[in-house]
């Protein structure tokens, strides 16, 4: 247990579990990733519970996530990133206490581990938003109007092959396999059309 409660090993499990935490935000997987984050923390818990703490520094760690919240939404903004990065190094050097009352994690490894944690973090995040963010790569809108070919008969339901693709197809009347079809509508993926008449 002497192991555990080792403040230096404490702070990175304590890193290492956020950094998984906000992972399995960003990435959610096979849960893989959750359970390493949920470990990581709560054998950082019992080191924290343990440690002499000071609770300034763990809230300075807390209020440091908000600014990177703020960095993320406003991507101009780097002044909130490097705001986020002061308070989670200040809060990392001055977590756990040593007998003196000094820092107990080593001043390198919390600068080294902050850096490493808020980069990877800022990375995952900025691309789990963009991912979000991003419109679809076909636009079903703009089948409408296109014109294609009945794969089968189309009535109440049916296939069409329409922009390179096949699609599942209804029609208010009964349209031939073969037949040329145009696309009126559509609701969720099933698009809805009508027979074009052969040209004379």
């Amino acid at each position: 247990m002497d192991l555990i409660i080792d403040p230096n090993l404490a702070y990175v499990l304590l890193v290492s579990g956020f950094v998984l935490a906000v992972l399995a935000l960003f990435s959610p997987g096979t849960g893989v990733v959750e359970i390493g984050a949920l470990f990581a923390l709560v054998v950082a818990g019992y080191g924290v519970a343990t440690l002499p703490t000071n609770w300034w520094a763990l809230a300075i760690l807390v209020v440091g996530v908000f600014p990177f919240l703020l960095a993320l939404r406003r991507s101009q903004q780097w002044i909130y990133l490097v705001i986020s990065l002061v308070a989670m190094v200040v809060g990392s050097v001055f977590l756990f206490r040593n007998e003196q009352g000094g820092p107990a994690v080593h001043p390198a490894l919390a600068v080294l581990l902050s850096v490493s944690a808020i980069g990877i973090m800022w990375i995952v995040a900025r691309r789990g938003l963009e991912a979000a963010r991003m419109r679809p790569s076909m636009d079903l809108g703009a089948l409408i109007g296109k014109v294609g070919e009945a794969q089968t008969d189309v009535f109440t339901d049916g296939s069409v092959y329409v922009g390179g693709e096949e699609w599942t197809a209804r029609s208010e009347s009964f349209i031939p396999k073969g037949a040329a079809v145009r696309v009126v509508g559509r609701q969720g993926l099933v698009l809805q059309v009508e027979l074009v008449p052969p040209k004379a």
